[in-house]
């Protein structure tokens, strides 16, 4: 347990995928649903299914590149549609579209090309199936049917993504049984069951190994389940307001809000999972390649700090600011800082000036921009257990949204 849930938070930022029949109509992941198109019509949308840009190699590459190190993939969404091969279960699967392929074979063997980690997301709610209304038993047999096939088959999975048990919040979901027969086949496997926008940061049943933040940035650790366990936790964040491609949404994020969401998770020892909408191919969109690939260069500046760095007790006097404890150096997350110029060219009018330190233990010896390496001017009380150090502005040209200071001890 403490070994997986370790592994898991030195993740620290991951890409989230939804794909799937949704994609075609450029509508988000719910248009069925929300629409609504009767399934006897949506599921037409297999016939012209065809997958062409997808490639789990690229799209690991990608990740690769962005800094990310675990990939979630949406194996099957709410409308049912499986871009597994569901052996028999059905054939509403991407094996039985134009596709002509199992799409999570080809996007696990991908990932361990790269060195990326998969994980599955698998919808527990499911609209093609009658019996999830009719006779819930038998949906619930069904559902642990089709996530048999995923243990069994695609070798060692970094874990489990689940997604709508809160569409049924009285029911009885035989948990038990179901994460019973994940640790059989999976034992080191992380599982999350998404708790939804209702009920972010709130934990569950005992198999579960971290806590979601659907959309909302976690704003403290995690606390320990009522039996002692630790447990992670997670913010998922779409790169607009849908989680499936939707063409008219024009309300995306910009990489200084994502590099500021990375920050404010790491914070707290949280990871992030970016999702990503990938268009009708499976091809990833122009824009989240473009965001994605200037974040990636932030998190090239400071990627052992977000894997190992931990939350410590040394504190800043800022809410934004923080501290993380890598080895025995401190290393402090600084925001707003202003840019070096004239008042007609500089838009950044704040003075960071001096951060104050509380809870520093030990004699420091320097401290410098991680950056650039630039020696900055510091000053500490020892008895007092408190230092402040002179951030300087941004040199003209560059501004990092968030810049990260090394307090290296003696």
């Amino acid at each position: 347990m403490e070994s997986r849930i370790s592994e898991f938070q030195k993740m620290s930022y991951g890409m989230f995928i939804h794909y799937g029949l949704y994609s075609q109509l450029g509508c988000g992941e719910w248009v069925m649903d929300r629409r609504p198109i009767p399934f006897g019509e949506y599921k037409k949308l297999k016939d012209r299914f065809t997958a062409s840009d997808f490639s789990g190699r690229e799209i690991a590459k990608l990740a690769r590149l962005f800094g990310m190190k675990y990939i979630c993939l949406t194996t099957r969404h709410h409308d049912g549609f499986s871009l597994y091969d569901t052996r028999g279960l059905n054939e509403f699967d991407a094996p039985h579209s134009p596709a002509g392929r199992d799409l999570i074979e080809d996007f696990v063997s991908g990932c361990r090309a790269e060195g990326i980690i998969p994980f599955f997301y698998h919808t527990t709610l499911d609209w093609s199936q009658p019996c999830f209304e009719t006779d819930f038993n038998a949906y619930l047999d069904y559902l642990n049917k089709s996530v048999e096939i995923l243990c069994r088959n695609y070798g060692r999975i970094g874990g489990f993504w689940f997604d709508g048990n809160w569409s049924k919040p009285n029911a009885d979901w035989k948990e038990d049984v179901f994460y019973g027969m994940i640790r059989k086949y999976q034992p080191d496997a992380i599982i999350v069951n998404n708790t939804g926008l209702n009920a972010r940061g709130q934990t569950g049943h005992p198999e579960i190994d971290v806590v979601t933040y659907e959309r909302g940035r976690p704003d403290s650790l995690p606390a320990a389940c009522q039996d002692g366990r630790r447990i992670a936790a997670e913010m998922c964040l779409t790169m607009n307001q849908h989680w499936g491609i939707a063409k008219n949404d024009f309300r995306f994020v910009s990489p200084k809000d994502l590099v500021e969401d990375l920050c404010a998770c790491r914070k707290v020892n949280a990871n992030l999972l970016l999702n990503v909408g990938p268009t009708a191919e499976g091809r990833i969109g122009d824009y989240e390649m473009a965001a994605l690939k200037i974040v990636g260069h932030w998190v090239a500046l400071y990627a052992d700090i977000l894997c190992c760095g931990q939350p410590c007790h040394v504190q800043t006097e800022s809410d934004k600011d923080f501290v993380l404890q890598y080895n025995r150096d401190y290393y402090v997350f600084i925001h707003d800082l202003p840019i070096s110029g004239d008042e007609n060219v500089s838009l950044n009018k704040s003075v960071k000036g001096w951060v104050k330190l509380t809870g520093v233990e030990g004699k420091i010896k320097e401290a410098v921009w991680i950056d650039n390496a630039a020696e900055l001017e510091f000053r500490q009380d020892m008895a007092a257990k408190t230092a402040e150090f002179q951030a300087t502005h941004y040199h003209y040209g560059t501004d990092l949204v968030v810049r990260v200071a090394k307090i290296k001890m003696a």
